[in-house]
């Protein structure tokens, strides 16, 4: 018995070396490239505003620029129009996947599996979409929330936040010569009461 481990180690080890000369050893296929899949962020904020029309709920928009807030009740077709800078352009499985690479990660600090889409490379000046972020529930796989930043021109930038089932929120950043930004509007759209 003492002899037999020895003995089958001993044949494992010599029978799986080979000789790499032999040519009719295999060569190493290529491993398949996997094509990144973009989580479909237009279809889902349409999709909401779907739920928020099909459930009847007013939202309400408030708007504060120059710590001066007023607010106002929306008609259900304003909704759209509200956040129409950010249905275009299309974000979905497929498209975009040219000029931006995902990346994922479980953030144990905010409870959510992150996926940040940044440029691959220099944006062409027609793309005004500079990145955007979809936050999932690890516990029941839904969004949580969603985050996007469009540059409108070279002095201004929106941000959206998308806050599953509850509010939206546009920021509009005006940056000066100096390279210094300002919070220059901020546009809340409520409808979780």
């Amino acid at each position: 018995m003492r002899y037999l481990i020895p003995f089958i180690l001993s044949v494992f080890v010599f029978g799986s070396c080979s000789d790499s000369s032999n040519p009719e050893t295999k060569k190493a296929e290529p491993v398949p490239v996997k094509k990144q899949s973009f989580f479909p962020v237009t279809s889902y904020i349409r999709g909401q505003i779907f739920e928020i029309k099909s459930k009847g709920v007013t939202p309400l928009k408030y708007i504060t620029s120059k710590n001066h807030t007023d607010s106002a009740w929306l008609k259900f077709d304003q909704l759209e129009e509200a956040v129409k800078e950010f249905l275009t352009p299309e974000i979905d499985s497929v498209n975009l996947t040219t000029l931006f690479t995902e990346k994922n990660f479980l953030d144990q600090t905010i409870a959510a599996f992150t996926f940040t889409y940044d440029p691959t490379g220099q944006l062409p000046d027609s793309m005004k979409l500079k990145r955007w972020d979809v936050y999932i529930d690890p516990e029941n796989n839904k969004v949580k929330r969603i985050y996007m930043v469009k540059e409108v021109s070279k002095s201004t930038s929106l941000q959206l936040t998308w806050q599953n089932d509850k509010y939206c929120k546009i920021v509009s950043i005006v940056t000066d010569a100096a390279g210094n930004s300002a919070v220059e509007k901020e546009e809340k759209i409520t409808w979780d009461f």
